[in-house]
């Protein structure tokens, strides 16, 4: 009995060691299994919080180029805008330069014809002293008078002396479109002067009978021209009065 009691307590104490021994290997791996999952979690937190952190960073980085892109990309448009504003300025500029030019080209422009003016000039000076029955003839005493190589100013003196024009034209144009004292026929009331039958007619009469009968033959001066026209000794300055108000016009 005391052998039996002995052998059932050594083993009921190797039992309780046993338990003992179970429950403390039990507890160490439990701190090891938490410890490892504590650690595992841990590192598994780390990565993943580094990871998006990282992924953060990039797409800040990626926003960064795309706002900085835009922000380029809308510089470029304006830049773009401008420059085409710039060519399409410039092309305006160009058309209107050409218009111009066109526009320029195709308006005549009247020569000069003498004395450093073109013919409307000079009818317009020749006008300013054409008064009564003769006015507004300066183009037609200019013109044809260039025609037959006749000095204006010269020919439009002569009709002044002659008829009076620069103020009230005498009868002799009123009544016989005769502006330059002109003799022959048909007769002008029976008289010795001839009557005209337009007052252009009288105007191209006497500067054909100016040209034929006295510049063909080199008289193209008051003064060479006073013996033969005129009997008076006062003619040709008379004439060249009228020259110079007519110049002075």
């Amino acid at each position: 009995m005391k052998k039996v009691s002995k052998l059932s307590l050594t083993l009921a104490s190797i039992g309780v060691f046993m338990i003992g021994l179970a429950g403390v290997l039990q507890y160490k791996a439990f701190q090891i299994e938490e410890n490892t999952v504590a650690y595992e979690t841990v590192t598994m937190n780390d990565l993943n919080a580094g990871k998006v952190e990282e992924i953060s960073n990039k797409n800040e980085e990626k926003t960064t180029n795309t706002v900085d892109e835009s922000n380029n990309n809308t510089e470029v448009l304006e830049n773009t805008s401008e420059t085409e504003e710039v060519e399409e300025v410039v092309i305006e500029d160009e058309l209107e330069d050409v218009k111009t030019y066109e526009e320029v080209s195709t308006v005549p422009v009247d020569p000069i014809v003498y004395d450093g003016l073109t013919m409307g000039e000079l009818a317009e000076k020749l006008n300013r002293s054409l008064n009564s029955t003769i006015s507004g003839k300066g183009y037609l005493i200019a013109s044809y008078s260039l025609q037959l190589g006749i000095d204006p100013y010269m020919a439009t003196a002569i009709i002044l002396h002659e008829t009076g024009c620069n103020g009230t034209c005498s009868s002799l144009v009123r009544e016989c479109n005769n502006v330059g004292g002109q003799k022959g026929g048909p007769s002008c009331g029976g008289g010795a002067y001839k009557a005209y039958p337009t007052l252009d007619d009288g105007i191209m009469g006497y500067l054909d009978n100016l040209y034929r009968n006295y510049y063909s033959h080199g008289l193209t001066t008051p003064e060479s021209i006073g013996p033969k026209y005129a009997a008076s000794t006062t003619w040709a300055s008379q004439v060249n009065n009228y020259i110079a108000l007519i110049k002075s016009r």
